[in-house]
């Protein structure tokens, strides 16, 4: 049996887990997971990952969360996109964890705050604050690109496709890649790889109507 990397469309965590399975040529088969519908959090779903969350990689008795976790794993069973030195290796595993505290994690929930939430459920204190983290965050990564192509080495690695993740989605969450020429010409180079999806045509699944504003 293939591995299945259990997902929904709408997860910048899972389109990481699946954008470097699928630009590393890991077949595998996605398992679409009705996170709207409380499906990380159904019976069947925490016996297969206790922590309720997508991605999931189940990979013969091997259960595997987390996305960086599983980024690793695929580079590692394909030596690529780990760099071409332990410097690089490194560096990598530097950037992701940036990406998983600084980037992801203000990108991801302030974009369910402003899309997915119910209206009444939209605090504009804690918009305006993680939307300030954001920017933050863009700016380290716009001035880190600002000198070179690739966030580590002379080509792809595992932190590009985790930095890019949400920043591929068309729902609006602050961030608009004008504002950011680095970042914009980086997500061209990236998009420019052979196989790459964007988030929406990559991960199967029926696609959550965003809440009224």
């Amino acid at each position: 049996m293939k591995p299945r990397l259990y997902c929904f469309p709408e997860s910048g965590n899972a389109y990481k887990a699946a954008l470097t399975m699928q630009l590393a040529g890991y077949d595998y088969d996605p398992v679409f997971v009705d996170f709207f519908g409380g499906g990380t959090r159904a019976p069947a779903f925490l016996a297969l990952n206790p922590m309720g969350e997508v991605p999931l990689l189940v990979e013969g008795t091997r259960h595997l969360s987390q996305s960086g976790a599983i980024q690793v794993h695929v580079a590692e069973r394909t030596r690529r996109f780990l760099g071409d030195t332990p410097e690089d290796r490194d560096e990598v595993l530097r950037w992701l964890f940036w990406d998983n505290h600084k980037m992801s994690a203000q990108a991801g929930s302030l974009r369910f705050l402003m899309n997915f939430a119910p209206a009444d459920r939209r605090p504009a204190e804690v918009i305006g604050w993680m939307t300030g983290r954001l920017r933050l965050a863009l700016k380290t990564l716009n001035a880190h690109l600002e000198t070179r192509d690739w966030i580590v080495g002379t080509g792809p690695t595992l932190a590009d496709f985790a930095c890019c993740s949400y920043l591929y989605y068309p729902e609006p969450f602050t961030f608009a890649r004008p504002d950011w020429p680095a970042i914009d010409r980086w997500l061209t180079r990236i998009a420019a790889l052979p196989g790459w999806r964007p988030p929406y045509d990559l991960i199967p699944g029926p696609r959550f109507a965003p809440a009224a504003p």
